[in-house]
């Protein structure tokens, strides 16, 4: 039994690859990496060997250098072994600076890899590009993130030039181990699919390194193994300048003369494979679903045949939830290095975006015996992606003859108590979709609603609601363009006389707005503002680092003194670069070691029990490049910061002003943003207990929106305006503390969630208040709107984009339905995890008339009563 646990843990263990946690160095600068490890085409010196190519460091003559004049068409190389198949997301390259002695650069380079040193296959971008820009001077480090990223375990970093130059390189390479072990799958090659109304969608392996013959795909790598999760609108992409459906490679039933998609993929060793996670899209109202069934055949060595006993196993279709899944396919511990798996259309297509595996390291004999999987479907507001599976029922199976009848007996149990659970899951949802499809009653006193246990029960005060329109009850037609008045932002004005008074106290400015200190009279405000999205100094709300920007707007440099800034001056030496965390137009945030942190800033310091581990921050660094007013803004931010103090706010710990670049040093937190950690878990069951399933309880969310409120209830006592709050920039440590950032706009991983404005800056709009989109105006009154989409982040676990209906135009067109207010705007639907009155809450703080809405004091203490002490 242990021996399973273990291998069970293990499985657990190999979880699908996160490229925006997959950044770990992985042992250039700190000699992880052996010399023997680094080699090159050539040197120009023993001191300028491929061993002192290490980022940061200035052994030797302080950089590996190629012999001669590098010319442009030379293919000069530095080549790593990484000792193991790694996933590869990021590449930091420097010059040769040689203590203020050298000063020889690359300025563009390009990327070989192989998984096994023979094959080599040149990296690409997902617009086909094979050269990446480098440095622009011998000292300053240029990180690069890959996408696509790299599976493989050598790499050669080949330098670039447009004209004969000496070229030296320092390198880092970050990353984190590939345990599934997969070097190749083949396939059908992806198709077009032209859906009527709608545009052209390409479903084709776009990043493919293989080889592609006659619509077929084999011995490569490409978007199924990259870390990037479809939507679950396939028409709807995570990458910027990419066609429709990009993110899914699909099929079409009729196609392939099979009748299936088959799929062989190819491992780096015998594994025992405990299951197969399938990323599927299951948009059906497009004609596509999750695939009905799946046979699996297996080798043990690449030259053996196929085994007979293949694994099968048939899916629950879900013909309600148009939701993006991962199905879960059991593969019953048999033991190979290739599978070739056959998966059976459901419907008119079928479309992958990742298929990962786990199985256990150590290799033990297969035994072929009948897998019958116990997962079935649970009720829609808990686990809506999991899946009723029975597997190769009819394999062979032969026990001790005396065990027979206690074997027997043990399974007739569990499938008859399988049976009883199904039935009254099954029954719950029935009920439950009668209830929904019932009229809603509003009392006018409250609205209490019980929850799973007798003893949970929650009541929140709640004035009736205007009836709202579900965005799931009325689809995207229902969004109608702005009229001609709303061209004349005199004519909002004139319609709206409490907007045109309160306008001459409303921020202006960026980032955390003190709508007290900075005024500006209407005709200022108005003259700029644009009535389909917020123009009013929209680039400030960018931020220096990409993220929002705490912006005190009448503080100039010159009145910025040290004793403005609270903290102290930290020594710069003792941060120690560990991963770029996302970068702005001016600025870049790291993440970092700080030597001696907890010592510098004494007691009561607020920094996490590390265990005796490196204390870990987030800095915030200005660019060498950044203009003055980006230094101002820089400057702001840094002396608003030092002055928030909080338990549910980041706090500003130290700064680095003393010299250039400016710093600015914040707490980090261990569990990273609540966007991401709600949405790799799932709502606490039994079955959830029983699989080791990472769970929330709806006390926990509770928890949650509780902090949140109280955080932005402080935030609101001061006049700050966030103008960004969001599950992604909720930060939570180990112990589900909840502290709220302004990292999210910087990060890449959130790029889809910005609209962007002309080519100039980027907005929130799927959390943004009607009046800001319209009119740029930014209060406590929008940031509560934002707070209830975060509301419905947090009790939906962030598995969909707020609006994921809508594109950016009509979640845009939808704010003048708002603005109109004749009941035809579009709402977000309700939760299926959210009890009625928290949803009631939501709805008051997306009222249309901004003196209606609840205030923070207000939804802090109708939240708090229900989160267990």
């Amino acid at each position: 039994m242990l021996f399973y646990l273990l291998l069970v843990f293990q499985a657990n263990a190999n979880a699908q690859i996160d490229p925006a946690h997959c950044r770990y160095p992985l042992g250039m600068e700190d000699g992880r990496i052996k010399d023997h490890d680094i080699t090159a085409s050539s040197q120009w010196y023993e001191t300028t060997g491929p061993q002192y190519a290490r980022l940061n460091r200035e052994e030797g003559d302080g950089a590996w250098c190629p012999a001669g004049l590098l010319q442009p068409s030379d293919t000069q190389y530095l080549q790593v072994d990484l000792g193991r198949l790694t996933f590869l997301t990021v590449v930091g390259t420097q010059g040769r600076y040689a203590r203020n002695s050298g000063k020889e650069f690359a300025r563009m380079y390009r990327l070989n890899y192989s998984h096994d040193g023979q094959l080599w296959r040149s990296w690409k971008n997902r617009l086909g590009n094979k050269t990446m820009e480098a440095n622009d001077n011998a000292y300053v480090s240029v990180i690069k993130d890959l996408h696509p990223p790299i599976i493989s375990r050598y790499i050669r970093l080949i330098p670039v030039t447009k004209m004969p130059t000496t070229v030296c390189m320092r390198l880092e390479l970050y990353g984190c181990p590939w345990h599934d072990g997969l070097t190749s799958y083949s396939s059908p090659e992806g198709q077009l699919m032209m859906p009527p109304g709608y545009p052209i969608a390409s479903l084709n392996d776009s990043t493919y390194d293989g080889a592609r013959e006659r619509r077929k795909l084999s011995g490569g790598l490409g978007q199924l193994t990259d870390g990037v999760i479809g939507q679950d609108d396939f028409l709807v992409t995570r990458q910027y300048h990419v066609w429709p459906g990009y993110d899914y490679v699909g099929w079409r039933n009729g196609s392939l003369s099979s009748g299936y998609v088959e799929m062989e993929f190819v491992f780096d060793k015998q594994r025992n494979f405990t299951s197969m996670k399938v990323h599927s899209n299951n948009m059906f109202y497009h004609g596509v679903k999750i695939f009905s069934s799946v046979s699996c055949s297996f080798k043990p060595r690449l030259i053996a045949n196929w085994e007979a006993e293949p694994v099968e196993f048939r899916t629950v279709l879900d013909d309600r939830n148009p939701s993006a899944r991962y199905v879960t396919v059991p593969l019953g511990r048999r033991n190979a290095k290739a599978l070739r798996c056959r998966f059976h259309f459901a419907d008119v297509w079928m479309m992958f975006s990742e298929i990962s595996f786990q199985s256990a390291d150590t290799v033990i004999p297969t035994q072929i015996t009948p897998v019958v999987t116990s997962s079935w479907p649970k009720e829609e507001s808990s686990m809506p992606t999991t899946h009723k599976t029975v597997t190769n029922p009819s394999a062979k199976y032969q026990p001790d003859d005396g065990n027979t009848p206690i074997l027997i007996g043990c399974l007739v149990t569990i499938i008859l108590l399988l049976v009883v659970i199904i039935f009254l899951i099954l029954w719950c949802q029935y009920v439950c979709k009668v209830l929904e499809k019932a009229p809603r009653r509003i009392l006018e006193e409250e609205v209490t609603v019980r929850l799973s246990s007798s003893s949970d029960t929650i009541i929140l005060q709640t004035p009736p609601v205007p009836p709202r329109v579900s965005q799931m009850d009325h689809p995207y037609e229902r969004v109608f363009l702005l009229d001609p008045q709303y061209q004349d932002p005199a004519g909002l004005r004139n319609m709206l006389p409490e907007l045109s008074r309160s306008a001459e106290t409303s921020a202006c400015g960026g980032g955390y707005a003190e709508p007290d200190v900075t005024q500006c009279t209407p005709h200022q405000c108005f003259q700029n503002s644009v009535p389909h999205y917020a123009e009013t100094d929209i680039v400030s709300l960018q931020g220096v680092t990409g993220s929002n920007m705490y912006a005190v707007p009448a503080l100039t440099v010159d009145s910025l003194t040290r004793k403005d800034i609270s903290v102290a001056e930290f020594p710069r030496h003792r941060l120690l670069f560990r991963e770029k965390l996302g970068e702005g137009q001016f600025g870049e945030v790291h993440l970092c070691e700080a030597e001696g942190l907890p010592e510098f800033l004494g007691e009561g310091a607020p920094l996490p029990d590390r265990d005796g581990r490196p204390v870990l921050v987030a800095v915030k660094q200005l660019r060498a490049d950044a203009t003055n007013n980006a230094r101002n803004d820089f400057l702001k931010e840094i002396k608003i910061m030092s002055r928030l103090n909080d338990p549910n706010i980041i706090q500003l710990l130290c700064v680095c002003v003393s010299s250039d670049p400016l710093c600015m040093v914040t707490e980090y937190m261990d569990n990273g943003d609540l966007n991401m950690f709600l949405s790799q878990r799932e709502m606490e069951s039994t079955l959830t207990h029983a699989n080791n399933i990472p769970a929330v309880s709806l006390s926990d969310l509770l928890h949650m929106s509780v902090q949140i409120s109280s955080g932005m209830r402080y935030l609101a006592s001061l006049n700050f305006v966030h103008r960004d709050l969001a599950t992604r920039n909720c930060l939570l440590d180990r112990r589900l503390t909840i502290k709220i950032a302004d990292f999210g706009m910087s990060r890449n991983l959130y790029s889809s969630d910005y609209y962007r404005i002309q080519g100039r800056a980027v907005l929130p709009i799927r959390w943004m208040a009607w009046e800001s989109i319209l009119l740029g105006k930014f209060t406590t009154a929008s940031d509560v709107w934002a707070f209830g989409v975060t509301l419905w982040e947090i009790f939906t676990l962030c598995k969909e984009q707020p609006y994921s209906l809508l594109s950016d135009e009509q979640v845009i067109e939808n704010t003048g339905e708002f603005f109109r207010n004749q009941g035809r705007q579009i709402f977000l639907f309700a939760p299926l995890l959210c009890p009625p009155s928290l949803f009631e809450l939501m709805m008051r703080c997306w009222d249309r008339d901004i003196a209606d809405r609840p205030t923070f004091e207000g939804l802090y203490q109708a939240l708090r009563p229900h989160v267990v002490q």
